[in-house]
């Protein structure tokens, strides 16, 4: 091999090296669900309770039931951003809402994002565009770090207004733990000359989202019910009193610390969830 045919082979072989990795053909008919971390993968069933076991969140169980619903018929239905504290049920009725969408015939998948993923959001966008179906495109726990001006950006262009815009057959699902999902400060309204406009640009990405639903910590009363109602369906023998010591002892009352005790009480009895 001549000089010449050694460089362009070391040409060529840097060039393959820069080159994304080609991406799998994805069947987007084939799965009820599926995960993107810039490539797509198939997964054989959705993880997630009954619908009626999401206790003390029924308003917000009835709008995102209903939101998903139509999205699975071809209807207009709006991009969801589910905020608020954590372990009250925000990506479990996410999940739960499109598996009963499915199985009442609706023509839905659920496409979960990994955060790592967000810049190849418009590659999915043209695999799902004009498929014979509807995709809720799901971002658990979104946010961003400090200073991180592209990444909204970007999904505020997605979102609404933007060249790249989701495609009518796909509506996106954000959970946050805040309703600006962006870091808010108290300096933002320092500024003497605008002190509006660092508070609107933050809230301007929670406001492309044709709905914003709060999720709030559960009373006593609540957490309280929502065992009642995992007791019954798993046939398991409640003490509510260690079920209160339980909350107590990992400072939080929510629909996750009640699973948690479901689950111990379960493996106490010997019995499979």
């Amino acid at each position: 091999m001549s000089d010449k045919e050694k460089l362009l082979h070391r040409i060529a072989e840097a060039l393959e090296r820069l080159s994304p990795p080609a991406t799998r053909n994805c069947d987007w008919q084939a799965s009820p669900a599926y995960v993107w971390d810039g490539d797509a993968r198939g997964v054989e069933r959705i993880e997630a309770p009954a619908l009626d076991l999401l206790r003390g969140i029924d308003r917000q169980k009835g709008v995102v039931t209903q939101n998903v619903a139509r999205l699975a018929k071809g209807l207009p239905a709006h991009d969801m951003l589910l905020w608020g504290s954590r372990g009250m049920g925000k990506s479990a009725l996410v999940r739960a809402s499109v598996k009963r969408a499915q199985e009442e015939g609706g023509a839905i998948a659920l496409v979960q994002v990994t955060t790592d993923a967000l810049a190849s959001l418009s590659r999915l966008f043209e695999q799902l565009a004009g498929q014979e179906r509807n995709f809720l495109v799901y971002v658990d726990d979104l946010g961003f770090a400090e200073g991180d001006s592209t990444g909204p950006r970007h999904l505020r262009s997605w979102l609404d207004g933007g060249v790249e815009a989701r495609p009518a057959n796909v509506r996106l699902a954000v959970t946050s733990n805040r309703r600006a999902i962006l870091p808010r400060h108290s300096s933002e309204q320092d500024d003497p000359l605008n002190p509006r406009d660092a508070v609107d640009d933050k809230l301007a990405l929670a406001d492309r989202f044709g709905l914003a639903l709060g999720f709030h910590a559960c009373n006593q009363d609540e957490y309280l019910e929502i065992l009642r109602g995992y007791a019954r369906a798993y046939g398991l023998e409640l003490d509510e009193e260690e079920a209160l010591e339980w909350a107590k002892r990992r400072g939080a009352r929510s629909g996750r610390t009640a699973w948690h005790f479901i689950t111990e009480l379960a493996g106490r009895a010997g019995k499979q969830l």
